[in-house]
């Protein structure tokens, strides 16, 4: 049974007086349907679209048990653990947990990566009853020591299909080996994959299922449209749109990174105002752009999937996907950004010529067609012939049978068999003076007269003598002739010495001399040496 009002949910005098300076009054089906069954303490799993208040849904109920438990918290344990997939996402749930738990007293402590770890552990050394953080920080912070889940009392895996596309499920699985056997689970997803299935069953006890919507069905307040547009005119059509005073706060997603950083410099390059936001920026960038986003000074903020559902703005009037997703999931959580608390959106969506199996996985995740607008047409199904339109000339009646060539490959003087009125006239015989005339290949005995003769061989001559027979400049400038280096070699050639003083070479004496037969290798080996050895030579 849906309750009507949120003091009909059993909810705690403070809680409520929280909601009402928020201006809550109503509470969304998951919200009515979720919340009395975790107050008994039920084991929950929730399959809702995002923007339909699941934050609410668990904050509340878990910050009243908690109050009423009048626990207080040890050192580095937390009470309740809240596990988000993405850094906004986290930032958002424990804004959420302080903003419902104003005058309760709970302390509340956020960790997530990309940040210094200091004032995170100091939070937890004094002790906090919810920790919101991402599976990565969390798991470094548990290997370090400085923190511990044995007091836990709650768990809530928050976008649990989210944390297994970013490939969080294994941080995820190693955290939960660490929490008490005794606790109360919680599990929302927007959709149910086998792993998340098996991963409820082995999370949960008996658990509430709630489900609010069909797994993955886009909201029906989204006015949802396609536009079929080149690669590189995708920037064009987007300033174009961008320009309609309409566009007053609008989403737009990219496929990667650098993507998004292109499309946002091209923005601000046409004078319109952008931020871009993903993985790479750094924490402060990602909350500077985000806060520029919120309060209006930025109109146009360009992100990657990591913020499909970390970006909680109720008043984004468009969400345009620049990138069509390759995952089709993803195209429900991107448009899911608009159209929140009860608000209409308008959802457009480029489609280029290598997107369009993206597009038909998309429209048969959602089970309906999305409409075409713009000049574009969509792409005919494999298989299927695309109907000819109307304002398009009827094609002249083709030949029936083809020409018949001859062994040339030129077309024979035949008739053809065509219909009587048929407009293309039947192809001319081509006159034998415009033929040319076949080439014969040249066979092996008999050589082409057009190829030039070779020249006789010769045998390799010395490169002297080939310089003296020709004459003139040598080939080589610098080339020495052999017969002229053997004279230079004698002419100056060391002359034997006399006696031993004359050249004082260490052999130059040789045998008559006295001195030992070296050759000229040794011939002016030194004065002292010399001297001696030629005066030793002359006394023998």
């Amino acid at each position: 049974m849906t309750q009507t009002d949120f003091p009909s949910l059993g909810l705690s005098e403070p809680i409520l007086r929280a909601l009402a300076a928020r201006n809550y009054t109503t509470p969304t089906p998951i919200q009515a349907r979720a919340i009395p069954h975790l107050l008994q303490g039920r084991d929950l799993l929730g399959i809702a679209q995002t923007g339909t208040g699941k934050t609410a849904a668990f904050a509340l109920p878990m910050l009243q048990l908690m109050t009423a438990a009048n626990r207080r918290p040890r050192s580095r344990c937390p009470r309740a653990l809240v596990l988000a997939p993405t850094r906004e996402l986290a930032t958002q749930i424990a804004e959420s947990f302080e903003a419902y738990g104003k005058h309760l007293h709970q302390r509340v402590a956020i960790v997530f990566g990309g940040v210094g770890q200091t004032p995170q552990v100091q939070a937890l050394q004094r002790g906090i009853d919810v920790l919101v953080a991402t599976p990565g920080r969390l798991l470094d912070l548990m290997q370090q020591r400085h923190c511990e889940l044995g007091d836990l009392e709650i768990l809530v895996l928050d976008e649990a299909d989210r944390m297994l596309d970013m490939g969080f499920l294994p941080d995820v699985r190693r955290i939960l080996q660490r929490i008490p056997a005794q606790r109360q689970s919680l599990l929302f997803s927007a959709t149910m994959p086998a792993d998340i299935t098996q991963l409820a069953h082995s999370l949960l006890r008996d658990p509430v299922r709630v489900e609010v919507t069909p797994p993955a069905a886009t909201a029906d307040r989204i006015e949802q449209s396609v536009h079929f547009v080149k690669k590189d005119k995708k920037r064009d059509l987007l300033i174009e749109l961008l320009q309609n005073p309409n566009f007053v706060r609008t989403l737009v997603f990219t496929r990667t990174k650098h993507g998004a950083d292109r499309v946002a410099r091209s923005l601000s390059k046409a004078g319109i105002e952008a931020h871009a936001i993903h993985g790479n920026k750094s924490q402060g960038a990602r909350e500077r752009a985000l806060d520029g986003f919120r309060e209006g000074s930025a109109a146009v903020l360009v992100a990657t999937d990591i913020a499909a559902r970390g970006i909680d703005v109720p008043e984004i009037t468009h969400v345009i996907n620049f990138d069509l997703p390759n995952i089709p999931e993803s195209y429900v959580h991107r448009i899911g950004r608009t159209a929140r608390a009860g608000r209409d959106g308008i959802a457009i969506s480029f489609c280029d010529e290598t997107e369009h199996e993206y597009l038909r996985d998309i429209e048969k995740l959602i089970r309906k067609r999305i409409p075409v607008v713009g000049q574009g047409q969509r792409s005919a199904p494999a298989g299927r012939q695309e109907p000819q339109r109307q304002d398009t000339p009827p094609r002249a009646p083709q030949p029936t049978a083809r020409p018949a060539r001859d062994d040339r490959g030129w077309a024979a003087n035949v008739e053809l068999e065509a219909d009587a009125d048929a407009t293309t006239p039947p192809p001319r015989e081509v006159p034998n003076r415009f033929r040319p005339e076949p080439r014969r290949a040249p066979g092996p005995y008999e050589p082409d007269p057009r190829q030039r003769k070779p020249r006789p061989h010769t045998p390799p001559q010395p490169r002297h003598e080939r310089q003296r027979r020709e004459g003139g400049r040598p080939a080589m400038p610098y080339a020495v002739d052999p017969e002229s280096r053997r004279e230079r070699d004698a002419q100056y050639a060391p002359k034997p010495a006399q006696d031993g003083r004359g050249q004082g070479g260490r052999g130059q004496g040789g045998p008559a001399h006295g001195g030992p037969s070296r050759g000229p290798k040794h011939g002016h080996g030194g004065r002292h040496g010399g001297n001696r050895r030629g005066a030793r030579g002359s006394r023998g």
